[in-house]
């Protein structure tokens, strides 16, 4: 029998999150990884590090977002000192680009409610055509404008998701791949967990397996309504510099490479690809950056995102077991891992995310 103080089921960017944060507090930990061909959210992450229009009727979620936003810049630099690895942070604000004038008045709206809900704690310019193509150049004629907001960022997702690993190893945590867990067992002392390959026993349990949460979750009285969303991302070959920020319909990686996505597929576990979908995503990003037309994709893919009912955070606990499920967990992942693992060790949460329960669905 293995026996852990915290074992986190889950080594997707929100568990290797949560663990790296709890292990680095010198507590003992186990991460418990399913199979690499299990769905993995991460594998469609688009890498933003995004605070514009996040949680504008949520303001929890919007004050949660920009915590994060706000420990990012120690998360990065704290991950490279502990690995070596640079997950390529970068902030430089965020660009959302309106497709026509109806689309620009409604994004004015939108943040205009979310600065008055932040106590002065968010801040966005809206820009029009011209002042857009200051901030990028290449962006099209058709395109009227957008908002830029000095919150935003990016980051390589893979190198994120490996960092997280290795830290949380190097911090003396137990990592283990291949153990999906098939069932688990309250008794006196906390819970058991029984993998196809051994037995496992913790005096605090959490839950951060994505889709799988609507599973375990009942195991231990913790109801997880989550369910897939599919989101195709395209890889151009590496290109010179055309963007200057992230933004939420393309992204230019360090490498050179621009990711073009933000499809919304409602396809059950199908993580697939579709050429309509795919087709629209290419003449979309062709139309903000006309230059790309003349570029060759070299990959693309599907993955799936791990949605609730209201599209927010689901938080739950109950005696000694929590569970999160969200997928936001890029954006999210400094809150997680310098945050929320603190509040985990206190085995009390701040009020604000008292409100990530589902019990706002009951209201």
């Amino acid at each position: 029998m293995n026996s852990s103080e915290y074992l986190i089921v889950g080594g997707g960017v929100v568990g290797a999150a949560i663990g790296y944060g709890l292990a680095r507090q010198g507590l003992k930990c186990t991460l418990l990884d399913a199979h690499d061909r299990d769905f993995r959210a991460a594998r469609g992450n688009f890498g933003l590090v995004w605070v514009q229009s996040k949680g504008i009727d949520f303001p929890e979620y919007a004050r949660w977002t920009r915590l994060s936003a706000k420990l990012w810049p120690q998360l990065a630099k704290e991950l490279k000192e502990v690995t070596g690895i640079d997950v390529q942070y970068e902030k430089r604000g965020g660009v959302h680009y309106c497709l026509d004038d109806h689309a620009l008045q409604q994004r004015q709206t939108l943040l205009q409610q979310l600065q008055a809900g932040s106590d002065g704690d968010f801040s966005y310019r809206m820009l029009d055509h011209n002042e857009l193509r200051e901030l990028e150049p290449e962006v099209g004629p058709t395109i009227p404008g957008g908002s830029w907001s000095p919150h935003d960022g990016h980051t390589n997702p893979l190198q994120l998701l490996r960092a997280l690993h290795a830290g949380f190893i190097n911090q003396s945590g137990t990592y283990l791949g291949d153990h999906r867990v098939e069932q688990i067992e309250r008794d006196a002392d906390g819970y058991l967990l029984t993998t196809a390959k051994d037995r496992f026993h913790c005096r605090n349990l959490i839950l951060a397996c994505g889709l799988d949460n609507a599973r375990l979750g009942p195991m231990v009285g913790l109801q997880q309504s989550v369910f897939p969303q599919r989101g195709q991302i395209l890889v151009t070959e590496r290109l010179p510099r055309l963007l200057n920020h992230p933004s939420n319909y393309l992204r230019q990686t360090a490498e050179g490479s621009l990711q073009l996505g933000d499809t919304k597929e409602a396809v059950g576990l199908d993580d697939g690809q579709d050429v309509r979908a795919m087709a629209a995503v290419a003449e979309r990003a062709c139309r903000i950056i006309p230059r790309l037309s003349q570029s060759r994709i070299v990959r693309g893919w599907g993955a799936l995102r791990v949605l609730t009912k209201d599209g927010y955070p689901l938080y739950e606990h109950k005696d000694n077991a929590w569970a999160f499920s969200c997928h936001s967990g890029v954006t999210l992942a400094a809150a997680h891992a310098l945050s929320l693992s603190v509040q985990l060790k206190n085995q009390q949460l701040e009020p604000d995310l008292k409100a990530f329960t589902a019990n706002r669905f009951q209201e």
